[in-house]
C-alpha cells in the first residue's frame, strides 16, 4: 500500500467536526429506532413478534412526533468533533507508527491494527459516555408512566446521571463499546484504505470523485455491524439498565447476555441489526465523503 499523506491534527480536529455533524444529521433517526428495537423486551414463550424497523419507525412517530427521532442527538452533537477529530487523529498517529520507515508502506494488517487502535481510543476517551447519556434520552419514552421525563437534554441528563450514579456509570459497557469500535474501525480503514488505493491507482490520481468515496465508505461501513452486534445489543441493554450496576463489568456483561438469549432467544442479539447497518453504512460514506472534501478544500488554503 502507497504512503498515505498524513494531515495536520487542525485539520483532522475541523474537518472530521464537520463530516461527523452532517453523518449525525443524516444518520441519528436510524440510530433512534435501532435503540428503540434493541431495549425492547418480550417473553421468549409468548409468540409475540417484536416490532420491526419499520412498525418501531412508525410507532415512535405516531406516538411521539417527529422530532423523537432526534432525541440524544445533542449528545452525538457534543460528542462528535472530539470523536471524529480523535478517531482520524490517532489512525494517522498509529499508521505512522506501524508504516515501515525505509519504503514508506504499511501492510494490510497493519492499516487494520491502526484502525483497531483508533477504534479503541476513541471508545475510551468519548463514545462510551456520549452513547450512555444517548441511550437514557432515547430510551425514557418506554416509561411514560413516570411522569415528567427525568432526562431533558444532553448536558443535564449527564450532570443527574453522575449525581445520582457517580461518574463510572458514564463508562458502564466500555469494555464492549471498546470491542465493538476496534472491530468496526480495524475493518472500516482496512476496507476503505485498500479500495481506495486500487481507485486511485485505476484512475492515477490521488482525489478520487466524491460519488467514489460514498461508495467505497458505504462497502467498509457495513462490514462492521454484522461482526460485532451482539456486543453492541448488550452494551445497550447494560447502558440503560441501572440494576447490574454493583457488579463487576464481566459479570454484567455475562448476566445480560444470558437473560437476553434465555427470555427472547438466541436472535435477540442481533436486535436492530437492520436499522444499524442501515445506519453505520450510509454514515461511513457520509463521514468519508465529507472529511475527504472538507480535508482537501483546508489543505488548499495554505493556511495548515
Amino acid at each position: 500500500m502507497s504512503k498515505q499523506k498524513s494531515s495536520n491534527p487542525a485539520v483532522n480536529l475541523i474537518a472530521g467536526g464537520g463530516a461527523g455533524l452532517m453523518e449525525g444529521l443524516c444518520c441519528h433517526p436510524l440510530d433512534t429506532i435501532k435503540v428503540r428495537m434493541q431495549i425492547y423486551k418480550r417473553s421468549a414463550d409468548s409468540g409475540v413478534k417484536p416490532p420491526g424497523f419499520i412498525k418501531t419507525g412508525a410507532q415512535i412517530y405516531r406516538n411521539e412526533g417527529f422530532l423523537a427521532f432526534y432525541k440524544g442527538l445533542g449528545a452525538v452533537a457534543l460528542g462528535i468533533t472530539p470523536k471524529m477529530a480523535i478517531r482520524f487523529s490517532s489512525y494517522e498517529f498509529y499508521r505512522g507508527l506501524l508504516t515501515n520507515k525505509e519504503t514508506g508502506k504499511i501492510s494490510t494488517g497493519n492499516t487494520f491494527v491502526a484502525g483497531v487502535g483508533a477504534g479503541i481510543t476513541e471508545a475510551v476517551i468519548v463514545v462510551n459516555p456520549m452513547e450512555v447519556v444517548k441511550i437514557r434520552l432515547q430510551a425514557q419514552a418506554l416509561n411514560p408512566a413516570e411522569g415528567v421525563p427525568k432526562y431533558r437534554n444532553a448536558i443535564q441528563a449527564c450532570y443527574v446521571i453522575v449525581k445520582e450514579e457517580g461518574f463510572s456509570a458514564l463508562y458502564r459497557g466500555v469494555s464492549l463499546t471498546a470491542a465493538r469500535q476496534a472491530t468496526n474501525q480495524g475493518a472500516n480503514f482496512t476496507v476503505y484504505s485498500k479500495l481506495k488505493e486500487f481507485l486511485q491507482g485505476y484512475h492515477n490520481q490521488e482525489m478520487l470523485p466524491s460519488w467514489e468515496t460514498s461508495l467505497i465508505g458505504l462497502i467498509s461501513g457495513a462490514i462492521g455491524p454484522f461482526s460485532n452486534a451482539p456486543l453492541d445489543t448488550i452494551k445497550t441493554r447494560l447502558q440503560k439498565d441501572k440494576s447490574t450496576k454493583d457488579m463487576s463489568g464481566f459479570k454484567r456483561i455475562v448476566f445480560i447476555g444470558k437473560q437476553l438469549i434465555k427470555e427472547e432467544g438466541f436472535r435477540a442479539l442481533y436486535k436492530g441489526i437492520t436499522p444499524r447497518v442501515m445506519r453505520v453504512a450510509p454514515g461511513q460514506a457520509v463521514t468519508f465523503t465529507a472529511y475527504e472534501f472538507i480535508r482537501k478544500k483546508l489543505e488548499n488554503t495554505g493556511v495548515f
